[in-house]
This record gives C-alpha cells, sequence and structure tokens, in this order.
C-alpha cells in the first residue's frame, strides 16, 4: 500500500501499530493525492487553515510545524534547517483509507477506480530497499551539551523558568535511503500508537511517536503530554517490573510529569467550558517495546462556536516539548539550540468532514521519535530532547537522549 501511496507526491499514513489503549491510538488511515493545499509561513498559519476547511464536507491531512510558535507567541525562528517543511501544510486528499486488522475501506474518493486491485497489483521495484551513505554525526558534543545545561540550569535558579524542554539534532549529509522501507524498519523495531509516514513532495517525516498531542471528539477535547521515560530490561521480566515501579515513583519524573500536566490544564482552560477541564490519569505507567513511558491524560468540554483551530492555536506547541513557562523557555530555546526544530515537535494529524454547523473533530500527535529526510537535498536529520529541570543530571540527560535515539540509528546504521 505504501509503495503504491509513493507514485503520489503528498501522502500521509497514520498508523495505530494496533496499539489499543483505553484512550484509543490513532485511527489507521492513508490519505494520498492532493486535490487542494495550502502552505502557510509563520504569520498566516490559522487563518489560512480557516479558509480551506469552509467547506466541512472535505477531509484534511497535514501539519503544523514547532516554529508556528512564531504566529502564536510573536516570536523568531533563525536556526539552521536542511530539511525545509513548510511552517505549516494541510491537504485535501484525492483518496483516503481506512485500515483495520482485516479491513481496508475506502472513506473518500476512489469511486470509479478499484482501488485494492491497484494496491495488490502495485509493483514493487528492486531497489525498495536500497540504504547507504548514512553516518550519523551529532550537531552538539557531549561536553557542549553538558555546558549548556548548565547554563539553562542558571536560568532556572535566576527565575527565567521552570522546566525546559532541550533538544539536540543528529545528522547525516549526502543520506541516501528509502523512506518507506525506513519507516517499515522502524515500525518493526518501535511500533509506537501515534506513528507516521509523511510525503510532502521532497520533504519526509518518518514517526515513531507514542505521543497524543489533541484529540477532539464530540464537545470532547484531551491531550495526553508524556514525561518520564527509563529503558527497559526486556529479557528480565523481574528487573523489568523494577525499572518500571521506580520510574513510576520517582520524584524526579513526577515533577516534570506534573508541570506539563499544569501546563496543558491552563492550555486547555482557554477554550474549554468553564470547571470541566480536569485530569482524568496522572501517572499513566505504558509500556513499549524497548522504553516504559509516564503518560497523563487531561480532558474539558469545548465552548460552543470556537473554531477548531482557535483549539489548536490555543494549546500550541505542546507543553512537553517546551516546558514552563511557555514563552520564555521558547525563547531560551531558540538561544540555545543549534538546530531549527522545524517539524520535529510540530504535529501530524487529520480534521474530519463535519456538518456545517458543528467543528469538526480532529486528533494530532507530538512528533517525536522521528526520522526527517529532503531526498532532493540528500540530508537526512533527527532530535531528541529531555526535561531540564534545576535538578537535572547533565550526564543523565544526555544518555536519555541517546536512548531516545537509539531506535532511529539502529534502522540507519
Amino acid at each position: 500500500m505504501l509503495n503504491w501511496a509513493n507514485q503520489f507526491s503528498i501522502f500521509c499514513l497514520l498508523d495505530n501499530q494496533q496499539y489499543s489503549f483505553e484512550a484509543p491510538a490513532f485511527e489507521c488511515m492513508l490519505a494520498a493525492g492532493c486535490k487542494s493545499s495550502t502552505q502557510a509561513g509563520s504569520s498566516a498559519i490559522f487563518s489560512s487553515l480557516k479558509k480551506i476547511k469552509k467547506d466541512k464536507h472535505d477531509w484534511l491531512f497535514g501539519h503544523i510545524a514547532y516554529d508556528a510558535k512564531n504566529e502564536t507567541e510573536q516570536l523568531s525562528s533563525h536556526n539552521a534547517d536542511g530539511i525545509g517543511f513548510p511552517d505549516a501544510c494541510f491537504f485535501i486528499p484525492e483518496i483516503v483509507l481506512q485500515l483495520d486488522k482485516n479491513c481496508l475501506t475506502i472513506l473518500y474518493g476512489g469511486e470509479s477506480r478499484n482501488i485494492f486491485d491497484e494496491i495488490n497489483a502495485f509493483h514493487i521495484s528492486n531497489d525498495s530497499a536500497y540504504l547507504s551513505n548514512v553516518s550519523i554525526k551529532n550537531r552538539i558534543s557531549k561536553e557542549a551539551y553538558i555546558e549548556i545545561i548548565k547554563k539553562l540550569q542558571a536560568h532556572i535558579l535566576r527565575g527565567d523558568c521552570y522546566e525546559i524542554n532541550f533538544c539536540q539534532e543528529f545528522y547525516a549529509a549526502n543520506a541516501l535511503i528509502n523512506p518507506t522501507d525506513v519507516y517499515l524498519k522502524l515500525s518493526s523495531l518501535s511500533p509506537n500508537p501515534f506513528a507516521a509516514l509523511y510525503k510532502l513532495h521532497h520533504t519526509w517525516c518518518i514517526c515513531a511517536s507514542p505521543e497524543r498531542y489533541l484529540k477532539k471528539t464530540g464537545n470532547k477535547i484531551f491531550s495526553q503530554p508524556v514525561k518520564g521515560t527509563a529503558k527497559r530490561k526486556i529479557n528480565d521480566i523481574q528487573a523489568d517490573e523494577i525499572i518500571k515501579q521506580q520510574l513510576q515513583h520517582s520524584s524526579k519524573e513526577q515533577s516534570e510529569n506534573v508541570m506539563v500536566v499544569d501546563l496543558v490544564r491552563n492550555d486547555l482552560s482557554k477554550i474549554c467550558k468553564e470547571g470541566t477541564v480536569k485530569v482524568d490519569e496522572l501517572f499513566g505507567m505504558y509500556t513499549f517495546p524497548h522504553l516504559h513511558q509516564m503518560i497523563s491524560t487531561v480532558s474539558g468540554e469545548v465552548m460552543n462556536d470556537i473554531d477548531w483551530t482557535d483549539m489548536i492555536k490555543a494549546t500550541f506547541p505542546m507543553g512537553s516539548m517546551t516546558g514552563a513557562p511557555k514563552k520564555r523557555v521558547m525563547e531560551l530555546i531558540e538561544q540555545y539550540e543549534q538546530t531549527k526544530r522545524g517539524l520535529f515537535s510540530g504535529t501530524i494529524g487529520y480534521i474530519q468532514p463535519g456538518e456545517v454547523n458543528d467543528q469538526p473533530d480532529f486528533d494530532f500527535n507530538v512528533v517525536i521519535r522521528s526520522i526527517l529526510y529532503n531526498d532532493a537535498k540528500k540530508y537526512l536529520s533527527f532530535q531528541t530532547g529531555s526535561a531540564i529541570t534545576f535538578y537535572s543530571d547533565a550526564e543523565k540527560e544526555y544518555e536519555e537522549c541517546l536512548l531516545k535515539a537509539a531506535a532511529m540509528k539502529a534502522v540507519l546504521e
């Protein structure tokens, strides 16, 4: 199916990897082809999105990059960007397919075509699995990273902020990969409930995200920030359970998690009816193939007559990827990080068709654990980070970055 989709210049696969949490993962869908689209710079993102959604009967798929922050908070971005995703792009697809375990459903488009037969008959070329010339380098040395963490902790001591999510880039020049093949390898090694494979002309996002940014169903909206990570001992059940318990009861991880939960509660209170914002789950423990993660769930009932784009604008970027207070830490992120985040720590998702007088339902992930690739420039990049507090150990934070990068390095090297 993905090789069939690659004939289109734009497609977006959202993949739940068959996870079935109580708060469900993505619906597994593929949007292929483009009937119309809108791209926007950081000064007109949300007004552009309002225009494209005037016809409530169309699906929309696409992304909002981290640098949309420049519209939500009047900030700026000046760091280098080797990938080149636009600050936002949404497209009305020609075809939308939904996948269940044993069923492929055509939700939209393709009425005059037998899509199922087309996919089954699609020829996979012999070079579909090529992977070469990928030598991963760190943008920031370990020594420089540790010095930056000390400077950030000095900001915290002065009261500039409480917590800051600091990220570093891993990159490869002259990289030749097949993004579809890399996605399938990454999904096999590190399946996650908010995975995505997204192609926008020459730019690709190969995403293995465990985190939901924002989902709206009817009048309910909820967010599931991830803060707290521990490496599993897969071959030792008893030791693995001890690690899980240590993570769950770690005062450091709990303080980081609850700080982000407070941020999300504050963001949702801007768009939800008074008294409806609540924490459905605090410090929930979720186990993935290589990691244990601490995930909380915050929900509320959206106000009447508020546009879906205003729901995004009020809550973006997500607190788990910034820190607190949001505006100040985003200024510090721009000052101390050495690479423009671009689509990393932004979001990919979809907006459903809706009734004329209703706001549509939608679901968006957090773009983390993701390989970004520009097949024209042959430039490949991925970033990882961690939450820095006054009590953080810089060496351990560096190791956490490497832990989060491990699966992506493994499929590339």
